[in-house]
């Protein structure tokens, strides 16, 4: 059993932490301590198969307080195996599945996006991360029947994204995720309480009409703060994939010979740009769970209550799964089929039954859709700092991408 803690080496090196130590051991899989407690770091399809395996990783109990109190919130989803997992899940799926559902969203931000777009050209400058957050930000909110006012957008969406920027940090980003969570969670929370009063009305089969109205595998409604965090785990994960748009700013940038194609209108490249935007770029490191008992992967066994954390950046960064994986070539995804356990970005897995991010093909169908916005904007590149460092984690394009707009889309 390893002695030596690595949560210090986690802060140093960020993303690269997991696939250093496994380098270093020469195998796949390693053995390591992370939070005072054993943990074994796995990598690969047939490690995404083993965590996502009830027998072999249970969620419950396994997400850190600092996470569930600025990520995901306390009572979410994601803190639950079993059937209250697949009836709570069961909820998500029919909300951020359906794919008229995801046409209406995606119609909706592209319409916000050019009536911002209109108004850059008349800004020295913006940037990209801040202004696609606001766009979604408040196309996510509206389409999930959470009343809000226009000039409400900008301070949600600071919010929405204080919550995925503080979670793997201390200091002022930390504390502003938990302040931002705070006052959401009260005012969703409000809201939901006012709908089964019937003092406020929303559409039905919207976000807020379903998870207001919506009963556990025990029959209860959701407290209204579990509802409140349920309804954040709509808009928040959402207004993130605006750290996709500012990434995919960065590589055209950077491979401006792309730009023309994503231009163009191709669906088939739009979509494999988004694909590649998410396997070559970092945004969540790892991600895990506890073993309920004692279990054997790849030759080692790991004992109950260890910690298992499959290593999606260096999956998605695996040469034997994607051929110079280092190099940006949105090309490699065109004709190919993804097997549930390869490209993880989002997890790994059935969607519709497991903990995989259920919400994926919606981040796919927005980032392709915003993406090809962008690359039509007449835009200049000013002097800035591009740097993406990997030790910050969420790490993000250290300017957030600033352009000078001469045009809208």
């Amino acid at each position: 059993m390893p002695r030596l803690e690595n949560g210090l080496k986690l802060l140093a090196k960020g993303y690269a932490w997991l696939p250093d130590e496994r380098r270093r051991a020469g195998n796949r899989t390693v053995a390591t301590r992370l939070g005072g407690m054993p943990a074994y770091g796995i990598q690969g399809p047939d490690a995404a198969r083993f965590l996502y395996d009830e027998d072999h990783v249970r969620r419950s109990h396994a997400i850190p307080e600092p996470v569930q109190g600025t990520l995901f919130g306390k009572g979410a989803v994601h803190n639950l195996d079993g059937e209250m997992h697949r009836v709570r899940k069961a909820m998500f799926v029919a909300l951020l599945m359906r794919e008229d559902g995801i046409a209406s969203l995606v119609k909706q931000a592209t319409a916000a996006w050019e009536d911002a777009a209109r108004a850059w050209s008349h800004r020295p400058r913006i940037v990209v991360l801040d202004e696609a957050s606001r766009v979604i930000a408040g196309s996510v909110t509206r389409w999930a029947g959470i009343p809000v006012r226009d000039d409400e957008v900008a301070g949600l969406a600071r919010d929405l994204v204080a919550m995925v920027d503080g979670f793997a940090t201390g200091g002022p980003r930390h504390v502003r995720a938990r302040r931002a969570r705070g006052r959401r969670e009260k005012w969703l929370a409000q809201l939901v309480c006012d709908v089964r009063s019937g003092q406020a009305v929303v559409a039905e089969g919207s976000a807020v009409d379903v998870v207001s109205r919506h009963r556990d595998a025990d029959g209860t409604q959701l407290p209204p703060h579990v509802a409140a965090v349920e309804l954040l785990n709509v808009i928040r994960p959402t207004t993130a994939v605006a750290w996709f748009l500012a990434f995919s700013g960065h590589a055209l940038v950077r491979w401006p010979e792309h730009r023309e194609r994503l231009a163009s209108g191709d669906p088939a490249f739009a979509e494999a740009w988004a694909h590649e935007v998410r396997r070559f770029y970092p945004f969540a490191p790892f991600i895990g769970g506890r073993a309920p008992h004692e279990v054997e992967f790849d030759g080692l066994t790991i004992p109950a209550n260890a910690m298992v954390l499959l290593d999606l950046y260096g999956q998605n960064h695996d040469p034997e799964l994607w051929g110079d994986p280092y190099a940006f070539r949105p090309e490699r995804f065109l004709g190919r089929d993804i097997g549930a356990f390869e490209l993880v970005p989002q997890g790994g897995g059935d969607p519709r039954t497991g903990h995989r991010c259920p919400g994926e093909q919606i981040t796919v169908a927005l980032l392709a859709a915003l993406a090809g916005k962008l690359a039509r904007l007449d835009y200049e590149v000013p002097e800035q700092d591009l740097t993406i460092a990997l030790h910050r984690i969420p790490a993000r394009p250290a300017s957030g991408v600033v352009l000078t707009v001469r045009g809208g889309s």
